[in-house]
């Protein structure tokens, strides 16, 4: 069966790298993001008209679809008695809202049988200091992935997440700048190390292949251990660094 994959979040970071991997193992990939480019659709995953308009966009030159991945996703850091609310909006809108409106619009249109799989994080099980809206935002997307999948059985269609510990990203890149929150990071990783987003990107595949045809409604751990400890004092290492 020809597969042909919606990539949300595509241009850049673990989204790259998962259009770059699908592609290598046959996949005719559609990619959508914020900013589009030559080879990217725009898609605001927050704005529902956005949303269905790309799908309807993949449905008109493609005649079907049978996997999505959305890998959009954006993050602030502040404590949450001085967290300024606009900016938790923003946060829980592209991560959770938008979540919900890809699964919303692509679960109407995806060929049956097919898979649908969000970014979620470690930060969705494990609580950062500083990070409020984030973590919110992707332990709803965790119990997003369980609701959607009990709804979408029916048609055979799978509905998971990914929940990826350090991996080094423009999304990341900023907080590793910080003196001392990477080394924080590995100390508290069994493995030792950050992970690669062609890492990532091959649990997606899995995750979207007949090879996982038993498995929805799960959020798959890839984080080096890193859930079995604890999470960086990120204020702390922001403190230390700004005063």
């Amino acid at each position: 069966m020809s597969l042909t994959t919606v990539v949300i979040g595509g241009a850049s970071g673990i989204g790259r790298a998962t259009v770059e991997d699908l592609r290598a193992h046959g996949h005719t990939v559609v990619v959508a993001d914020i900013t589009p480019g030559d080879d990217v659709i725009a898609v605001d995953v927050a704005d529902e008209d956005s949303v269905a308009a790309l799908f309807d966009r993949v449905l008109a030159e493609h005649g079907s679809f049978t996997g999505v991945v959305n890998c959009a996703g954006v993050s602030t850091l502040g404590a949450v008695i001085d967290h300024d609310a606009a900016e938790f909006r923003r946060v829980v809108d592209v991560c959770l809202t938008g979540a919900f409106l890809v699964l919303k619009h692509a679960g109407r249109r995806v060929a049956d049988g097919g898979s649908l799989v969000t970014l979620s994080s470690l930060n969705g099980r494990q609580p950062g200091g500083g990070l409020v809206a984030y973590c919110s935002a992707k332990a709803g997307v965790n119990m997003l992935t369980e609701v959607a999948a009990l709804e979408l059985a029916h048609r055979g269609i799978r509905v998971n997440s990914v929940a990826p510990g350090l991996v080094v990203t423009p999304l990341t890149a900023p907080a590793m700048d910080i003196p001392g929150i990477e080394d924080d990071y590995l100390e508290n990783t069994p493995l030792g190390r950050s992970g690669e987003p062609s890492e990532i990107a091959a649990a997606l595949r899995f995750l979207l292949s007949d090879d996982s045809r038993w498995i929805t409604g799960e959020s798959l751990d890839i984080n080096g251990g890193a859930h079995l400890k604890r999470y960086p004092d990120l204020q702390a290492h922001v403190m230390k660094a700004f005063g």
